[in-house]
């Protein structure tokens, strides 16, 4: 089966186990190939996410992909939290994150350029918003939402100091 079939299949048999332990399927990957292929689901909670709650998920996601045999050799699978560098996958992740740093690659270049490091501004009319350059000297710079490659989210001093007072990482 392809990549993108298997990961289709795989996040849509995913996400309501996920939904029904109160979590949301954010990524699914798959890396390498025959016995050596790793299974990567992504979940995430409001409240972040717990080893517990991977392990629950992954119990029963591994069940489910033994009883479907969508994959028909040996893998690894792994249920992971994105982490605070995460990836920016879906519309809503760049206005949910509006005012973190982030960096973004686009397929092809812009004004010669498809690395870009700034502070996520959103997501409006099909163009990904950024502010770029130090903040006494900050331009504003507009991407074509459908020339993203890869975007993440960059750990900074601020995020940390905000997650580990609780405001984003599992206190749980």
């Amino acid at each position: 089966m392809a990549r993108p079939a298997l990961t289709q299949q795989v996040e849509e048999m995913a996400q309501p186990i996920a939904r029904r332990m109160g979590l949301e399927v954010v990524d699914v990957e798959v890396l390498g190939e025959g016995p050596r292929t790793v299974l990567r689901v992504v979940v995430e909670g409001p409240q972040g996410v717990t080893m517990e709650e991977c392990a629950q998920v992954s119990e029963v996601v591994s069940r489910q992909l033994d009883l479907r045999d969508l994959i028909p050799h040996a893998y690894t699978l792994e249920v992971s939290s994105p982490g605070l560098d995460r990836p920016l996958k879906r519309d809503a992740d760049f206005d949910r994150f509006a005012g973190r740093l982030a960096e973004v690659w686009t397929a092809i270049p812009i004004d010669g350029q498809r690395h870009f490091k700034g502070r996520l501004m959103g997501l409006l009319d099909g163009q990904l918003k950024l502010a770029v350059g130090p903040p006494n000297r900050q331009q504003t710079v507009w991407l074509p939402y459908d020339r993203v490659a890869k975007a993440r989210l960059i750990v900074d001093e601020e995020t940390l100091r905000k997650d580990l007072a609780g405001g984003g990482m599992s206190q749980r």
